[in-house]
């Protein structure tokens, strides 16, 4: 029950945050990027089941195609004459590499066909995991002008600087819903890895882990800051 990762937790648990986002804060445009990250997880439970599940029509399909393509290759060998008084030294020479080339060209041909369903799975997987990681860099730039040090007493806005609102405890529970959503991508990313044992979507799945990871210690850092600093602008 515990050892796997359940798409449907994830999605009830991205829905609760967005209600929380709402609630708190609900003009902030954050909220919306939470509900896309939810439109993204349904989909991503849709492919991961897709990917997790046998493509039993295509293995058919490529079952049939190779042992059709083995049988006409033994028909063809059945048919070849060999006449020992015409055959020469370069004859014979030219017959194995006639026979070499079809052997590696019907090679190749069963690697693609037999790989075919792990890299349709692998460019789907791939495309989703590709939407996660450029909705991390969107919340990325939701927190970046969220400045901690704005609340010291000294800290003075400029004409070009951002509008500043928040106390120090809504600029907390910002910064946190925004480390709370990096998590939940992670766990998206890892339904992924989960479904596939392709080494290129694991690599792919543990890359974003470590990327949100890494963005979520740089807004622990701000928050750690918000924490030390007497709120200027209430509670």
């Amino acid at each position: 029950m515990f050892r796997i990762l359940d798409s449907e937790q994830i999605i009830a648990t991205l829905e609760t945050l967005r209600r929380r986002i709402v609630e708190r804060f609900p003009s902030a445009s954050l909220a919306k990027v939470c509900a896309e990250l939810i439109s993204i997880a349904g989909e991503s439970r849709a492919r991961t089941a897709r990917i997790a599940r046998p493509y039993y029509g295509l293995r058919t399909g490529t079952g049939i195609v190779i042992v059709g393509g083995l049988a006409l290759l033994a028909m063809a060998i059945g048919l070849i004459e060999v006449k020992r008084e015409q055959t020469n030294v370069y004859g014979i020479l030219q017959g194995i590499e006639s026979g070499f080339n079809i052997i590696l060209l019907m090679g190749a041909a069963i690697f693609f066909l037999v790989t075919l369903e792990t890299r349709l799975k692998r460019r789907e997987a791939m495309d989703g995991l590709h939407e996660l990681r450029s909705i991390v860099h969107v919340i990325d730039m939701h927190q970046l002008t969220k400045d901690p040090t704005t609340l010291e007493e000294a800290a003075h806005a400029t004409e070009s600087s951002p509008q500043r609102t928040m106390s120090a405890y809504d600029l907390g529970r910002y910064l946190d819903y925004c480390s709370e959503m990096l998590s939940l991508i992670a766990k998206v990313a890892a339904l992924y890895a989960q479904s596939s044992k392709d080494p290129v979507v694991v690599e792919a799945a543990s890359d974003i882990g470590q990327i949100t990871t890494n963005l979520s210690n740089k807004i622990w850092q701000k928050i750690t800051l918000v924490q030390r600093m007497p709120p200027l602008r209430g509670a």
